[in-house]
């Protein structure tokens, strides 16, 4: 009997809740939308520099447009980026001209690094700059046809010992940021933490996303 007394005495305990102010935040998102297919929100154009006499940034058809200009036109994050352990996604495609129509600046770390789509003449791939070296003489020099009018998957990854890049879905660079002088051009430093740019090129973007890794 004093058992089941003890017993129906620990059942009629109130159960405790949580307070609003006690209950665990929640996790905060992996995958953030850097492009919501309607505003600039987020982001500002690129107006200094080698960018002051930008085209037309616009908005149209859930995609960001960016015209040519003289020689450059570009977007920069509004907001502090990660530098490590993270991924850049997005989609681009050539409208106008013949140089690159993406020029993607993010931090390795302490440093920056320009992703170049499209750049010298209109083909070359790769990342400036690698101990000294541009991305059209280090290491990440690569070739691709591109089209005018057709959309490119772009993907950069960034960890410690590894940075990485896909173009639609084939890996096309891989190198050990340590130990090595990173660094970036002259005419890409406005474009810092994050930016995109053109150079001499007309362009649009879409589906821009971050991951924390």
């Amino acid at each position: 009997m004093l058992r089941a007394a003890a017993m129906l005495c620990l059942f009629a305990l109130p159960v405790a809740t949580l307070s609003a102010e006690e209950k665990p935040a929640p996790a905060a998102a992996k995958v953030q939308k850097l492009f919501d297919g309607k505003t600039l929100k987020g982001w500002k154009v690129n107006d200094e520099g080698f960018y002051e006499d930008h085209g037309e940034v616009t908005v149209k058809d859930g995609t960001i447009q960016l015209s040519k200009g003289d020689p450059a036109t570009g977007i920069v994050i509004d907001g502090k980026p990660p530098t490590m352990n993270y991924e850049v996604r997005l989609e681009a495609m050539r409208v106008k001209g013949s140089d690159f129509f993406c020029g993607l600046t993010f931090p390795v770390g302490e440093a920056h690094q320009t992703l170049i789509i499209g750049g010298w003449g209109g083909g070359v791939t790769g990342v400036s700059n690698i101990d000294g070296m541009a991305a059209v003489e280090n290491e990440t020099t690569g070739y691709t046809e591109f089209e005018n009018n057709k959309w490119y998957k772009i993907r950069i990854r960034v960890e410690p010992t590894k940075v990485q890049v896909w173009l639609d879905d084939e890996k096309i660079i891989s190198y050990n940021p340590e130990g090595r002088q990173l660094g970036i051009w002259i005419e890409q430093d406005t474009t810092k933490p994050l930016g995109i740019g053109t150079w001499n090129t007309g362009a649009a973007l879409k589906n821009i996303e971050l991951e924390t890794l």
